[in-house]
């Protein structure tokens, strides 16, 4: 339904239930939208008896919410968990300045230590296609146009010339297009998506750019959440402080003890974690990223070294009992010549007193390096004076672990060491908002992993195996599952008779597990057949050849770990990797595949991570969904977007105002019936209570409304107009907003916010209907309604619009 020209009565609508709702205050141009803010998981509803629960299935049964109470359900959904607006998290001028000043250089930073300075353009970073590349069939993005199919690169003749140039075709839904390939390198991106699939909904039209234009304004406001999300995060840990460590002689010392030469990277990132605990007084949180036997665990242990010698605790924590056991002998190792030094193992492999005295242990202060699994995560485990967390291989722990990993990261320092660091951890260090050292240059006595992909046969198999055993070695034997290990063992058993052969998983005893595991290391078992139990930190120096089975049922970092099983010597290693008939396989599995292939250098865990975050995606930086909004554009086009807008921070800032400085020039005199005066103790104090939360915060002013209606019910209507009036003062507060005005059929905001944080406001808008309406001068935003509105009507709609804009702080740097 449209119309064309304005009526002159209000105009009257059934809502969904039925009922009438007064539409008022048209402006131009008009469009017929929906009634906004009707949201359907309502969290609670007011009556006069208080505050009762209801489900969506029964709210339809209630009385609809009024305005009040659907902005406070809006603002706790959507924005209740940004610092920005929370109570107490107000930052000065001088301080958002330091701390924008410090985003932009560590977004700098991040840029040049993982992509070389070469590749950083200006202020932006570019991750655009080249067109020689892609293969026929690849889906493409232009920046201008949409989504379409690369079919081919070809010469054509071009208008006006007699020469022929070199041209892309790409398909869209309703044609075909033709692009210079010169133009093409500067305009398309690879279309990549965050999930199972590589192919986008639907192709994007020629003739209908307009559509193309708001999914990348979509794609744009996501991007600009990721930033604040960011942001918000990053400032939470630069306010949280700690003396710096003291640089100890002992330091020294305990470095000199390390029997290798360090490569130039582990030099590097020495110097990286002696800084971040020497000099900074913002506790650590830095990656460490390198290949399996490149030296990460030196780099943890001086950090250990650093934090214990200056009293305090420091926890390892490590995804399997295999590894947690390994750390702690490599720990114990380097601390054997300080005896005052204690050493702890926590695991599910010991007996209830051992676990009851290690955890009264760490309590009192008795431990001071604890190493173990995800039990060291426990309630009951609680530290005396936790300095230090390295967490090892943090992809392989669970949503759960990680969030309690992420808790530790407010009070104490974090080291994470990783070979394929998880596509989340991954994209904060590319952003920049992580601290990230890369360890790229193997040891010199380290050659690359042969690896053969190939489809599974018992004579490949046989044949790798007896290369193996001939030559001295030991071979490890990975299966994806239990079931199989039994089946494999009888196999191996038969072609070598003479040869020993055990079996490793997660499901045996303590004991068993642990004396198989020690065998193998002193090469009693020259066949280890396990499951991925043995994917990190085994370092067997005779084990040189690992067959993995069924490859397509492992993720890419697993795989990428299986492999650093072997080569940790100067021999050449083996690493043979089978997979049933390629036709049985996925898309996915079959990337997976091939990205193995490409990716057989040392030291290139980390591309292939960055390999992974094409393949599946990166995740929400907050938990383990996927984000949509990627799918609109594609995640190479949305990774421009995210360091094109990190890059101007610093221009979608939004400053508030003082309350008290804000000006609501809409007369209304309302008067409180007698009846509700009555039930209040003192209708005074109440009136004055709503002023003073409405100047503290838009927090204190929900609490206040909320109790009040559990309290006394609803509101009179009379009291609510007295509600609505603070809350527009509040809502223009926090918006900069400092005078809001009417001229005839004019609504006038007078603001300091620039024209691109209204253009950002505006595109955020959910309700067309307000977002057509307004306009921005330089120092004011202008609503045209298509009638003078009675002064009642008018503050309605001021509410409902100032609500919209308000929903756009997620968007926006608010400090």
């Amino acid at each position: 339904m449209a119309a064309t020209k304005a009526s002159p009565l209000p105009f009257v609508i059934p809502n969904r239930r039925g009922r009438s709702l007064l539409f008022s205050g048209f402006c131009r141009p008009f469009r017929f939208a929906p009634r906004p803010f009707i949201s359907i998981g309502i969290r609670a509803f007011y009556t006069g008896a208080g505050s009762v629960s209801v489900s969506p299935q029964k709210e339809k049964h209630q009385t609809e919410l009024d305005d009040i109470a659907i902005l406070n359900e809006r603002i706790r959904r959507d924005l209740g968990k940004r610092e920005g607006l929370r109570p107490g998290k107000k930052v000065d001028s001088e301080e958002a300045e330091e701390y924008i000043n410090k985003v932009k250089q560590q977004q700098q930073r991040g840029l040049q230590k993982l992509k070389g300075d070469s590749e950083v353009k200006g202020s932006g970073f570019g991750y655009r296609v080249d067109p020689y590349t892609l293969q026929s069939g690849d889906y493409v993005v232009h920046k201008k146009v949409g989504i379409g199919r690369f079919v081919a690169i070809k010469y054509d003749v071009p208008k006006g010339s007699s020469e022929p140039i070199e041209y892309v075709f790409i398909q869209y839904a309703d044609g075909m297009a033709k692009l210079p390939v010169a133009q093409a390198s500067k305009m398309l991106y690879r279309y990549n998506l965050p999930n199972e699939t590589k192919k986008p909904r639907t192709l994007s039209k020629l003739s209908d750019t307009g559509a193309w234009e708001r999914r990348r304004t979509k794609g744009k406001i996501a991007v600009q959440k990721m930033v604040v999300d960011l942001m918000e995060l990053y400032l939470h840990r630069l306010k949280q402080k700690r003396p710096p460590y003291a640089k100890s002689p002992i330091l020294d010392e305990f470095a000199a003890q390390f029997p290798y030469e360090p490569t130039p990277d582990q030099k590097q990132a020495f110097i990286d974690v002696e800084r971040d605990l020497t000099e900074r007084e913002t506790p650590m949180d830095r990656l460490i990223c390198g290949d399996v036997g490149f030296g990460k665990t030196e780099v943890a242990l001086r950090a250990i070294c650093c934090v214990v010698f200056a009293g305090k605790q420091a926890m390892v924590l490590a995804p399997t009992i295999v590894l947690a056991k390994q750390h702690f002998d490599v720990v114990s190792e380097r601390f054997s010549c300080y005896p005052h030094v204690k050493v702890g193992l926590l695991s599910r492999f010991q007996t209830k007193a051992e676990k009851e005295a290690y955890i009264s242990m760490i309590r009192t202060g008795q431990l001071d390096i604890i190493v173990g699994t995800h039990a060291l995560l426990g309630s009951r485990v609680v530290y005396n004076n936790l300095g230090l967390l390295v967490v090892d291989e943090e992809q392989r722990f669970g949503v759960k672990q990680k969030e309690k990993i992420a808790s530790f990261k407010t009070s104490v320092d974090v080291l994470t060491l990783s070979a394929t660091p998880i596509p989340r951890t991954l994209y904060l260090a590319l952003t920049g908002f992580r601290d990230v050292s890369l360890i790229s240059t193997p040891p010199p006595e380290r050659v690359p992993i042969k690896t053969h992909l190939s489809s599974y046969s018992k004579e490949k198999v046989l044949s790798a195996i007896k290369f193996e055993l001939d030559r001295g070695g030991q071979v490890f034997y990975v299966l994806p599952r239990i079931k199989g290990l039994e089946e494999v063992m009888e196999f191996l058993e038969q072609s070598f008779p003479n040869v020993e052969i055990a079996v490793a998983h997660g499901k045996q005893y303590s004991k068993q597990l642990e004396e198989t595991m020690e065998k193998f290391a002193m090469g009693e078992i020259k066949i280890l057949i396990c499951t991925n139990i043995v994917e990190s930190g085994l370092d067997i120096q005779n084990a040189n050849t690992i067959i993995v089975q069924d490859v397509q049922q492992f993720g890419l970092a697993q795989l990428y770990q299986l492999r650093g099983r072997v080569g940790r010597a100067d021999k050449e290693a083996y690493a043979y990797l089978f997979y049933p008939d390629k036709s049985l396989l996925s898309d996915q599995a079959l990337e997976r595949l091939a990205a193995m292939e490409e990716y057989r250098d040392l030291g290139q865990g980390f591309q292939l991570a960055e390999r992974d975050m094409g393949i599946r995606g990166f995740g929400n930086i907050f938990g383990e969904q996927q984000t949509g909004d990627i799918g609109n554009v594609g995640i190479d086009l949305f990774f421009e977007m995210l360091f094109e807008s990190l890059s101007k921070v610093e221009e979608h800032r939004l400053i508030s105002v003082p309350y008290k400085n804000v000006q609501l020039e809409i007369n209304i005199t309302t008067h409180l019936s007698s009846e509700f005066i009555n039930n209040l103790e003192n209708p005074m104090a109440l009136i004055s209570g709503a002023e003073k939360a409405a100047a503290r915060d838009m927090w204190s002013l929900m609490q206040f409304t909320e109790v009040l209606r559990q309290q006394y019910g609803k509101e009179p209507h009379s009291f609510e107009l007295i509600l609505k009036k603070l809350y527009i003062r509040r809502m223009a507060a926090d918006l900069g907003i400092s005078r809001i005005y009417t001229y005839g059929k004019m609504v006038i905001m007078e603001t300091n916010m620039n024209k691109r944080v209204f253009k950002l406001m505006a595109e955020s808008m959910t309700s067309e209907l307000h977002r057509n309406c307004l306009s921005f001068t330089g120092t004011e935003i202008r609503a045209e309604l298509l009638l003078e509105l009675p002064r009642e009507q008018l503050l309605n709609w001021v509410f409902q619009c100032l609500s919209e804009l308000y929903s756009s702080l997620s968007v926006l740097v608010k400090y």
